[in-house]
């Protein structure tokens, strides 16, 4: 089967789309025919080795971890679905998902494709919806509280801002000025434009009394702390990077890893079909262009939405 393949660790310009062979369903497998896979951040980091020490990876190694298709196979055990299913998958990287084929294992992991929702959207969601409720887990925010999304126009970030709104919080995002109808659309109460003004600053004239808590999806390490500056004594900051354990004012902090629960992935999925919830999709590749997908994306030319890759 053909699939995005990084040889080795190394740049981004030694991935090719070349033949490997095709997985088989084991015990509790299913084995997908890739439709629509998306990329993320975590691709080009597994890539490059930047993240080897935490999650290394085998070579010949197949990229993506997000993906929507069609149940090619099961394995023994699997009773929840069957050939000719359509389903959403988050594999791990375990195999790659830019590929024509790839493997799950029955469980949270994975879920039904509902009737009407594409293939393209439906891949798009998994990861980043499945981040943001984990994020807003984390907020732990009542309604009427205040939130600030920091990177609110990512596939992360725009799912944490609508999540939030959607639970009665009012939410500060930060956006360019092309974006911000965008961000409102998405359920902001304030747009900050983090071009013209200084964020905090910014933050705190909005809400004098510091926010409640504040997503960081952009800043790690040191710079976090400049983050807690706006967050009101005894508040919260959760970020998907890493950084200082605690700071000098009282603000507890919180690091999330995506972690998937039963039934969670599908019902995100129902939300989308329904239009409570929204996922766009910035830009396709076919898979032949993968390497360009992932290069360009990497580098910065897609600041919203999603980027999917066609099989």
């Amino acid at each position: 089967m053909k699939a995005l393949v990084a040889p080795s660790y190394g740049p981004l310009d030694q991935l090719v789309v070349t033949d490997v062979p095709k997985p088989a369903p084991g015990p509790g497998q299913i084995l997908v025919r890739v439709e629509t896979a998306a990329l993320n951040p975590l691709d080009a980091a597994l890539v490059v080795g930047a993240m080897r020490e935490m999650m290394p990876v085998e070579h010949p190694f197949v990229v993506g971890m997000d993906a929507s298709g069609v149940v090619e196979a099961v394995g023994e055990g699997v009773t929840g679905y069957a050939a000719g299913d359509e389903v959403l998958a988050y594999t791990h990287f375990h195999p790659g998902t830019i590929a024509e084929y790839t493997l799950v294992t029955e469980g949270p992991d994975v879920a039904p494709r509902p009737a009407g929702l594409d293939a393209a959207r439906a891949a798009a969601l998994v990861s980043t919806s499945l981040t943001g409720e984990c994020v807003l887990d984390a907020v732990a925010g009542e309604t009427g509280q205040t939130l600030l999304v920091i990177g609110a126009t990512g596939g992360v970030g725009s799912f944490v801002v609508q999540l939030a709104s959607r639970a009665g919080l009012r939410v500060l995002a930060t956006a360019a000025p092309a974006d911000a109808e965008y961000v409102r659309g998405l359920g902001a109460s304030e747009v900050i434009d983090y071009t013209a003004v200084d964020t905090l600053k910014e933050a705190l004239r909005l809400a004098p009394d510091g926010v409640d808590a504040v997503v960081d999806l952009i800043s790690r390490g040191p710079a976090l702390a400049g983050t807690a500056a706006a967050v009101k004594e005894g508040g919260r900051l959760v970020s998907t990077l890493m950084g200082p354990t605690e700071f000098e004012r009282g603000v507890t902090v919180t690091y999330v890893r995506m972690a998937t629960r039963d039934g969670r992935l599908g019902a995100l999925a129902e939300r989308v079909l329904s239009g409570d919830l929204s996922v766009e999709v910035t830009a396709t590749y076919p898979l032949s262009d993968a390497p360009k997908a992932l290069a360009e994306f990497a580098a910065g030319r897609y600041t919203r939405g999603k980027v999917v890759v066609t099989v």
